[in-house]
């Protein structure tokens, strides 16, 4: 799993880090609400442990703001542990809540059991977006209706963006996903092959279903 990790303890945010390195999954750290919304906008994260009392954007504030835009599966982890404290985390949009002081173990299972389960809806053979379907068994899309012929690397590549909808996918992780690249070599590959998938998805439509995220990346829906 890549996971954010929004806690203002620093002690406690490279302990948590610490022991998610050793289970094999890695972790991006902040220790605001404010720079944790603009990664959550701008990078892909598998899940969010987010602490409830943050600097700047607090974790309640944050959960507001994203509101019903795309985003990973959120885990709240606040020494605010009353009844009401929770009610109002999962009220206010966190996938889980657990209070502090709490058992690695029990975090972890947590965790994978979000990630996991994100990913069983994902797995699923259909995927809608907006009026685009993806056909995982039958590597066939259309676009309200019409059928769209994609090379298999167009296929890839959309696949690719279609796993984090609304999300931005950087360039690096396209490349290494579609390509195998763990690296941005100096090439227009990429670009080439994002231009053409872009005209046959656009083809007869009024909207691009492909953003681009200058500097960063790219977004689908």
């Amino acid at each position: 799993m890549r996971i954010l990790v929004v806690e203002d303890d620093a002690s406690v945010s490279h302990w948590i880090s610490s022991k998610l390195h050793r289970s094999g999954h890695s972790c991006k750290l902040v220790d605001n609400g404010r720079d944790a919304l603009r990664l959550i906008r701008e990078e892909v994260f598998d899940v969010i442990l987010l602490d409830r009392i943050i600097p700047i954007i607090d974790g309640i504030q944050l959960l507001r703001l994203l509101g019903t835009e795309p985003h990973p599966p959120i885990l709240i982890l606040s020494a605010n542990d009353q009844t009401s404290d929770r009610i109002e985390g999962l009220q206010a949009g966190a996938d889980d809540y657990l209070g502090k002081p709490f058992d690695f173990t029990e975090l972890l299972l947590r965790l994978e059991r979000l990630y996991y389960r994100t990913k069983q809806i994902a797995s699923s053979n259909l995927i809608k977006i907006k009026d685009m379907m993806i056909n995982l068994e039958r590597h066939e899309v259309t676009r309200s209706g019409q059928l769209i012929d994609l090379t298999n690397k167009e296929f890839k590549l959309l696949y690719v963006l279609a796993e984090h909808p609304g999300q931005t996918v950087t360039r690096s992780m396209l490349l290494e996903k579609a390509w195998g690249y763990h690296f941005d070599p100096q090439t227009n590959v990429l670009d080439v092959h994002l231009s053409k998938l872009r005209q046959k998805l656009d083809a007869g439509s009024k909207t691009t279903i492909i953003r681009t995220i200058r500097s960063v990346g790219y977004a689908l829906g």
